[in-house]
């Protein structure tokens, strides 16, 4: 708990919003006060959320949500969502690492998961299992480049030299998904950012 409270802490000093959970139930509870009815919803694609049945929960909500997994859309639809995230009131996804410092770190293939974050959303929601807190920014790094990425690329069927090796060798093969490496330090709005910790391994 020592390093679930100093990142909450920290997430407070670098105008971020921290808070700890322990069940589904909470998780629900606190995103119904975090996503107000009738607004956009967008999402980032994010195994976390998908463990905890968090798509299934936004289909159900009085709120126009941006579904890109919805079986029968296209290729062109799903562009498309990805560009509506942009103008969405909620942003929500999971996140590849959160230090011990408030810090938030993610690498991402084609950026339409980071670049929401960073930009365009009013409100971002980020749930974190309590695997993904790191010492710092440096172990941050080395958690996601060598474990959680091989173990995404396996998940994608890429045929990267990761997804073989079970670590990361910098590789610049066309499929590669270490493209867009984001680090995020503190924010403008203090009310934009919610990193939601959630007491579970979840993801990668």
């Amino acid at each position: 708990m020592n390093l679930v409270n100093k990142a909450i802490k920290n997430l407070k000093i670098n105008r971020m919003n921290g808070y700890y959970i322990e069940n589904k139930e909470e998780l629900f509870s606190l995103l119904d006060n975090l996503i107000p009815n009738k607004c956009i919803v967008g999402t980032g694609d994010s195994l976390t959320l998908e463990q905890l049945d968090v798509y299934q929960y936004l289909r159900e909500k009085d709120i126009d949500f941006l579904d890109k997994y919805d079986k029968n859309i296209t290729k062109q639809e799903k562009k498309d969502i990805y560009i509506k995230n942009f103008s969405s009131d909620v942003f929500i996804t999971g996140t590849n690492a959160l230090s011990a410092q408030g810090e938030i770190f993610n690498i991402d293939g084609n950026g339409s998961r980071v670049a929401p974050m960073i930009y365009g959303p009013s409100k971002v929601i980020l749930v974190v299992g309590i695997n993904k807190l790191v010492l710092d920014k440096q172990e941050a790094y080395d958690r996601v480049r060598q474990h959680a990425a091989p173990l995404d690329a396996i998940r994608l069927n890429k045929e990267t030299p990761c997804t073989k090796l079970e670590s990361c060798i910098d590789c610049r093969h066309p499929q590669r998904i270490c493209n867009d490496f984001v680090l995020i330090t503190s924010q403008f709005d203090s009310n934009r950012i919610h990193v939601i910790i959630y007491n579970d391994i979840l993801g990668f």
